[in-house]
């Protein structure tokens, strides 16, 4: 059997005569050769090709994912023009994105393979043992890799066209659309005592001290749900709750959305009082919203990374003696300047500026959290080399400003990036080369 490479050459002309492409399988004895079709080209796309087989394939798993879903889908020929329209779009798109050099190791499809194994709630190596049973396992895995690299080419070359004014901006942000959206969302625990209109005044005032008592509870440091659970099993009174999950506070009652506005977290409120009873609410999480205030941390480093000329070990003393020079009275800068391998910081003589509190490798923050101010640390080691730093100060930094625009801005570009993206390959498409063989 001849193997044939999917595969045309730059030397392909756009004006060759191509001829249909076949495998062939010749018997043992001339005098009753065959010629068997296996695959053929029906689409030329610039330097590349698409196979029958491969639209034959995409046309049985959207098949079957319609069998699967209970869609309808269009008749035969519409169905194969349509497919076969989209191939020719993903095989430009990947030609496009090999050029520009998007390309992903085995070990990040890896990855991507171990979250649709977690999903299928299955290991890695079960996940793979069952696509290699159904004989799609490297078929998956390319599918992957190409899906992967078309994703990364579009936001590249899309988000380049897209433009966002600062009016755009503006307005969205003093349109009630932006209000609401870019309003905070919050999680809040809930109780409540029931009252009924024929409690005595003497049973009301019970009630009240008994959520009064319940609130002091909690502000002391009880779990909230604890005690509401407690509370329901002793039945002292009767105790109602309702699940809210996450809300904006225009969703949840008006009783509750003018109190949730002016909570922090892990603050309780109540008891109010309603015409059904005596609430109390627990604000368990709030996310979102304009309201930006951030730690930051003014830092500089200098950092070694072992090479071909200088091991472990000694990178660990050559850390430890630029450490000695500065306590010594040597200039940090200067020295940063000289001997880091840090290129982002190296010419401002290591220093990183105002870092944002998460905004750092995890195992270097850990070390800047508890370093004192102008204090020079010990050598340490991250994922990236050695280090010694130092932090010059510490501040909190107002950027809600800086956060909200930002939201908005991505919110503007994600409405615009769908409409950007069609016209984008509307002209791809038609900038291509792409002969039919029939």
């Amino acid at each position: 059997m001849i193997i044939a490479h999917r595969v045309l050459t730059k030397d392909t002309s756009r004006r060759m005569f191509f001829f249909v492409f076949a495998i062939t399988l010749i018997a043992s004895n001339p005098a009753s050769a065959q010629r068997i079709l296996l695959d053929r080209v029906i689409a030329l796309v610039d330097d590349d090709v698409v196979l029958q087989s491969e639209l034959d394939n995409r046309i049985r798993d959207i098949e079957q994912a319609a069998v699967r879903d209970g869609q309808t889908l269009p008749d035969g020929e519409d169905l194969q023009s349509d497919i076969l329209e989209a191939l020719i779009i993903e095989n430009i798109q990947l030609q496009m994105a090999e050029q520009v050099s998007i390309r992903y190791d085995d070990d990040t499809i890896n990855r991507v393979l171990g979250n649709m194994a977690d999903n299928s709630n299955m290991s890695f190596d079960e996940y793979v043992s069952a696509l290699e049973d159904a004989g799609v396992y490297l078929e998956t895995r390319n599918q992957v890799r190409s899906q992967m690299m078309i994703q990364e080419l579009q936001r590249g070359m899309v988000n380049r066209r897209i433009t966002i004014t600062e009016q755009e901006i503006e307005n969205f942000l003093n349109s009630e659309m932006g209000r609401e959206i870019m309003a905070p969302d919050f999680f809040i625990d809930h109780m409540m005592i029931s009252t009924s209109a024929t409690d005595s005044a003497e049973e009301k005032t019970a009630k009240l001290r008994y959520s009064a008592e319940i609130v002091a509870r909690i502000e002391e440091g009880e779990n909230f749900l604890e005690v509401r659970d407690a509370a329901k099993q002793l039945q002292t009174f009767q105790i109602e709750s309702t699940e809210f999950g996450w809300r904006k506070a225009d969703q949840l009652p008006t009783l509750f959305s003018s109190v949730v506005a002016d909570m922090e977290q892990g603050q309780i409120e109540g008891p109010i009082e309603a015409g059904n009873g005596y609430h109390v609410i627990f604000l368990a999480g709030k996310r979102g919203g304009t309201e930006q205030i951030v730690n930051q941390s003014n830092i500089r480093h200098i950092m070694l990374t072992p090479n071909e000329i200088r091991n472990e070990d000694q990178t660990i003393a050559e850390i430890q003696e630029l450490r000695t020079r500065i306590l010594e009275g040597e200039d940090f800068a200067s020295i940063a300047r000289q001997h880091s391998d840090d290129a982002t910081s190296v010419v401002a003589g290591g220093d990183l500026d105002w870092v944002n509190e998460g905004g750092m490798p995890r195992e270097f923050e850990l070390i800047i959290n508890d370093l004192e101010t102008d204090t020079l640390s010990e050598p340490f080691k991250t994922a990236t080399g050695w280090h010694i730093a130092e932090v010059l100060g510490r501040r909190e930094s107002d950027l809600s400003r800086q956060f909200t625009r930002s939201q908005a801005e991505n919110m503007l570009r994600n409405r615009k990036f769908d409409l950007e993206l069609q016209n984008w390959m509307i002209e791809i498409r038609e900038e291509a080369f792409v002969e039919f063989i029939e």
